[in-house]
């Protein structure tokens, strides 16, 4: 069974063609849509779609972070995707994931980044971030793209629940992946990665924050992670 999350909030000029490009892929079982608060039409559009595939589920509004480890908890399936609301899949994105999930616990794929109207700008993320694979490489510049990722059911029985203070949920679950599985980075772009200036992330671009800002988030996830490795070893004990 195949589960794609999406987390919505005032994404009502974008979410039907995204939905559309995921729900064209036949193998997709299920496609869970919780909302973060939107004050305009998206949740109308989303509910107006004619496929039994879309969930909308009652998330928190805690914001983006805490709205996708809902989504990611309530998930069904055995592989479990990540989408945006305003980004396009490409025809072929979850056949090439699912080929690469048949060895790989975490698969992350290239996209290209766009402007508001698809109209490419960067033809590789990969590319523009220098992503790659790498506990530490990752730790220090983060590379993994939630709308790009895919993994396995398993992996979330060590990335949930989140820890506190993440500075996003997609560089968490990439460094469990590195941590606790194996991960793939697929150099085809399978994402048309949108940016309009209203995005909830600002992956594609520099960071605003401090320095020190910086520093702590790298202790945080460092520390939560060597927490989740010492839990399950102290499980592994436990006879």
């Amino acid at each position: 069974m195949i589960s794609v999350c999406v987390a919505t909030f005032n994404g009502a000029p974008y979410i039907a063609a995204q939905l559309a490009s995921i729900l064209a892929s036949p193998r997709v079982d299920e496609v869970l849509v919780s909302d973060d608060g939107s004050t305009d039409s998206t949740m109308e559009i989303v509910r107006a779609i004619a496929d039994s595939r879309v969930r909308v589920v009652d998330g928190p509004k805690l914001g983006l972070i805490r709205n996708y480890e809902s989504l990611l908890a309530g998930a069904r399936g055995e592989f479990v995707f990540l989408a945006d609301q305003d980004d396009v899949w490409m025809p072929h994105k979850v056949d090439t994931m699912l080929a690469h999930l048949a060895t790989a616990d975490l698969v992350v794929s290239d996209c290209r980044v766009t402007d508001a109207n698809l109209v490419v700008v960067n033809p590789s993320f990969f590319a523009l971030r220098g992503s790659g694979p790498g506990l530490l490489r990752n730790l220090w510049r983060n590379s993994y793209l939630g709308c790009c990722m895919a993994m396995r059911r398993d992996l979330l029985r060590h990335a949930l629940p989140f820890p506190p203070r993440l500075p996003m949920h997609d560089w968490w679950l990439g460094l469990v992946g590195e941590s606790f599985g194996r991960v793939a980075f697929v150099s085809e772009a399978l994402v048309l990665y949108r940016r309009h200036g209203a995005n909830t992330s600002t992956t594609a671009g520099r960071s605003q924050a401090t320095g020190w800002t910086r520093i702590r988030w790298r202790f945080a996830l460092a520390t939560a992670l060597l927490g989740r490795r010492f839990g399950a070893r102290r499980q592994t004990a436990t006879p």
